[in-house]
């Protein structure tokens, strides 16, 4: 009997330690600051070689301390992040810009990893589309050169 009973007490220390452990992660989180995406894909659809390659992603600090964005990297050179060094504020919106290189022809399928102090740290960004060559321009026609045959 004192061993079920020893048993049980040590049960009861034992949730009720769990317990606390996941009240404090509740409260450590609900005042760390949070990342929020209005959207996490880009489609710039179809585009033409030298097209403007500039996108935003906006996003909000949804949590309840600053938000400092730590790095943006990108999965390819031709595709070049920008992102804001200051820390935003809890409930304020800020974009991260992105410029794909749009000289080069074919599929766009590129990834930008934001990583941030949010207890959502790290969220990857998606940039998709196509890139068709440029129509090539007819040389313009001169009827009055003088290279023209004589009659």
């Amino acid at each position: 009997m004192k061993k079920v009973f020893s048993l049980l007490i040590a049960m009861v220390f034992v949730f009720a330690a769990a317990a606390q452990t996941d009240n404090a992660e509740k409260v450590k989180k609900s005042k760390e600051p949070e990342i929020t995406f209005e959207s996490l894909v880009h489609d710039y659809g179809q585009i033409m070689q030298g097209d403007n390659g500039v996108c935003e992603f906006v996003f909000k600090n949804t949590g309840k301390a600053d938000l400092l964005l730590t790095n943006c990297r990108s999965s390819c050179g031709c595709t070049v992040p920008e992102w804001p060094k200051d820390p935003i504020p809890a409930g304020k919106k800020a974009t991260i810009k992105v410029k794909y290189n749009t000289n080069r022809i074919g599929a766009i399928n590129k990834t930008i990893t934001v990583e941030s102090n949010a207890v959502n740290n790290r969220v990857v960004l998606t940039i998709k589309g196509n890139v068709s060559p440029k129509p090539v321009e007819a040389a313009p026609t001169n009827e009055n050169s003088s290279l023209k045959e004589k009659n």
